[in-house]
């Protein structure tokens, strides 16, 4: 098929959830289809690293979109008294419109039309909303959701913002899943939470592929006595999580094993991280880093998640790269894991403490639970084992196109 790719931010280096998810995916299809990749890039550095996805597609576009004030003002406006979520919104770019309205034509023009567009994540609805395309969104998460647990967290008045636009993104959401022939998830939870927004459509759950090929197990040193987080910690479920085990589980774990050592690792770790760390020379926040020597040094990769939303693609990984972990409940709740067989699960902090603190005093048992686990994710999450899937969705989105020729966009909610 010719398909048309569409994505928020250009999805290389694999260095996040959302990256990480979309990178597997391209280099699935390219190995079965014809795809041209259209990606909003957000400084002129992003726009540069599609050059590394040039091998796998037919084409690849960026259009930039730097920050600027009027386009946050027309999307709060836009979300208070329109009807785009503010979240939406905020990715407006006509360029980018003019930009898919061109391809579109030239390929059909060309004799080479497009099959499909697959735009990935909900920021990118509204650009294959107007295309006379066969449409699939791979939403990621339900992101009302999102919006709707930071309300949970915060204080008046910023609590009523966020509540205004939970509201606004389940409307928006709803829409979406009733006119895009085929939505998909990483998760069966976010298929549940876009269902309870009304919408009674093509949903299917796709979990995240990992690389097991590149994700050769590190040689660790032989008594570690690191304790790794490498969960994205700007997003907010990452961060609550890492922050509850900062303050409430390292402290046990320092009281029965001294000598260990606490990294936080990942891009734009929030202020409160920080400040959590500051002064304390056993817990170090490192920004962005090569993982692999952090890795090497770990007793135990740490999954402390507490609220839900998307996959865990960090513990997967973790998993792939044979360290043992602990992880709540919640994080390990989709990937299909055996309590005491692939990982330590605990959701107490006493009991999260102790889980730590007998990894790293018993590497044996560490090196047991992390051989299992990464036998288990190679064989359930590999990309060439979870993609395949995706190419049954285009089969009845274009199917279904096809049986209804006559079919066209319905009227945006808004023109971005």
């Amino acid at each position: 098929m010719n398909i048309l790719l569409l994505t928020n931010g250009v999805p290389y280096p694999p260095d996040s959830g959302p990256r990480v998810k979309t990178y597997q995916l391209i280099r699935y299809l390219a190995e079965r289809h014809r795809v041209t990749l259209v990606s909003l890039a957000y400084d002129q550095a992003e726009g540069e690293q599609a050059a590394a996805l040039v091998p796998f597609c037919a084409a690849v576009y960026t259009v930039l979109l730097e920050p600027s004030l009027r386009r946050t003002l027309r999307a709060i406006i836009g979300a208070i008294f329109g009807r785009t979520p503010y979240t939406v919104g905020r990715h407006a770019s006509r360029a980018l419109h003019d930009l898919l309205a061109r391809l579109v034509a030239e390929a059909a023009a060309a004799g080479e039309p497009f099959d499909l567009v697959h735009a990935d994540q909900i920021v990118m609805a509204p650009y294959a909303e107007p295309l006379p395309l066969p449409r699939l969104l791979d939403a990621h998460n339900a992101v009302w959701t999102i919006r709707a647990r930071q309300a949970r967290q915060r204080g008046w008045p910023i609590r009523w913002a966020y509540r205004f636009e939970a509201s606004r993104l389940w409307r928006y959401e709803s829409h979406i899943c009733d006119t895009f022939e085929a939505i998909t998830t990483v998760t069966e939870e976010d298929r549940e939470a876009l269902l309870a927004t009304g919408a009674a459509h093509d949903l299917t759950v796709i979990p995240i592929g990992i690389d097991g090929e590149a994700l050769a197990p590190v040689g660790r040193a032989p008594a570690p006595r690191a304790v790794l987080s490498l969960a994205t910690p700007s997003w907010p479920p990452n961060a609550e999580g890492i922050a509850w085990f900062t303050r409430e589980v390292y402290p046990l774990v320092r009281r029965a094993v001294p000598n260990s050592h606490f990294f936080i690792c990942g891009a734009q770790p929030t202020p409160e991280l920080r400040a959590l760390a500051d002064g304390d020379p056993a817990i170090e926040v490192t920004g962005v880093v090569n993982p692999r020597p952090y890795l090497e040094q770990a007793a135990v990769m740490i999954a402390p998640l507490r609220s839900r939303g998307g996959m865990r693609v960090m513990l997967s990984e973790a998993l792939a790269s044979g360290v043992p972990v602990v992880a709540t409940s919640l994080a390990c709740a989709d990937l299909d894991l055996t309590a005491g067989e692939h990982v330590l699960v605990a959701d107490t902090p006493s009991a999260f403490a102790d889980a730590v603190a007998l990894l790293l005093r018993d590497p044996d048992l560490g090196e047991r639970i992390a051989a299992a686990a990464r036998h288990h994710a190679l064989e359930r999450y590999d990309w060439h084992a979870v993609y395949p899937a995706v190419d049954h969705v285009y089969d009845r989105i274009t199917a279904r196109r096809a049986s209804h020729p006559a079919e066209s966009p319905e009227p945006s909610l808004a023109t971005l």
